[in-house]
């Protein structure tokens, strides 16, 4: 089709010749194949003149149009690449995760801004990942999953938080089993967090029983601050929110830690956008 094109534009098969970099007799041989696939004539030879037939004439036109085509397919191809043009979608674990994570996309929006980004607050990121709603997800691994790629971002520990005059301010540690003396406030039992202390107390033979449950964190921080109770939370609201005047104490018996990390499905290709926000994630934490 290239050979094709340069002699419909010069009408010349010498001078079309040159502009390809090819023999004459290549270029020519070229254009015989084409005429045998199309099964007609597509150039009347009369002497040293050249012309379109009417075969000739349609293709062509179809020609200008595939190599219009072509150009275009480059051009967004290349602005994907460089991230001017494309969709961004990501799962995030509702809750501190989510926060860390809508924290950044100001920022990435401003850098991206024809992007169009989506971000999807999920109880169960694994779903939206499977459905390829989502490029990747943020949230709480906790094991192995051979349909997935993992990429560890940090591990957290959890904390003790209580208002600053609480007798326990200043101890080295917290035993979790001293909970249970505790006037609780804490996140519904859909809340991931919840779910974690409430397997851990579980193990140990008790049971969590708030005095007040709410879904947010602003919440659950004033009324720790205002005397109500206590909680436990983990470093990322701890970093998000430096809450003030409140003692934050190292959980032990046991030690509470959890891993948080990105998941994609495995032999997914990532797309330039994800990446990129996958490596701003990664410079939060560490960098």
């Amino acid at each position: 089709m290239e050979c094709f094109r340069s002699v419909c534009e010069h009408l010349h098969f010498t001078r079309a010749a040159e502009q390809l970099g090819i023999s004459q007799p290549t270029l020519s041989y070229q254009i015989k194949l084409l005429e045998d696939e199309i099964g007609v004539p597509l150039f009347n030879r009369i002497g040293k003149k050249i012309t379109m037939t009417a075969g000739g004439e349609i293709l062509y036109k179809y020609c200008v149009q595939i190599f219009g085509a072509l150009s275009g397919i480059r051009n967004e191809i290349s602005e994907l690449r460089q991230m001017e043009r494309g969709q961004l979608s990501i799962a995030v674990l509702i809750g501190e995760i989510n926060e860390l994570v809508s924290g950044l996309l100001g920022d990435f929006h401003r850098r991206y801004p024809n992007l169009s980004i989506k971000l999807l607050g999920e109880e169960d990121v694994v779903q939206p990942i499977l459905r390829e709603d989502a490029d990747f997800g943020v949230t709480i691994i906790s094991k192995d999953d051979g349909r997935f790629e993992r990429i560890p971002l940090y591990e957290e520990d959890f904390y003790f938080v209580a208002r600053g005059d609480h007798p326990m301010s200043g101890d080295a540690a917290f035993d979790f089993r001293q909970i249970r003396e505790e006037s609780l406030i804490m996140f519904p039992t859909t809340h991931r967090c919840r779910q974690m202390l409430d397997s851990v107390s579980s193990g140990m033979g008790f049971k969590l029983q708030p005095k007040i449950e709410t879904t947010t964190i602003s919440s659950l921080l004033k009324l720790v601050q205002s005397g109500a109770g206590v909680t436990i939370l983990s470093k990322t609201l701890l970093d998000l929110y430096a809450p003030q005047q409140l003692t934050a104490i190292p959980v032990a018996n046991p030690s509470l830690k959890r891993e948080v990390g990105i998941l994609y499905l495995k032999d997914k290709y990532l797309e330039p956008a994800a990446r990129e926000f996958i490596e701003l994630i990664k410079r939060k934490r560490f960098g």
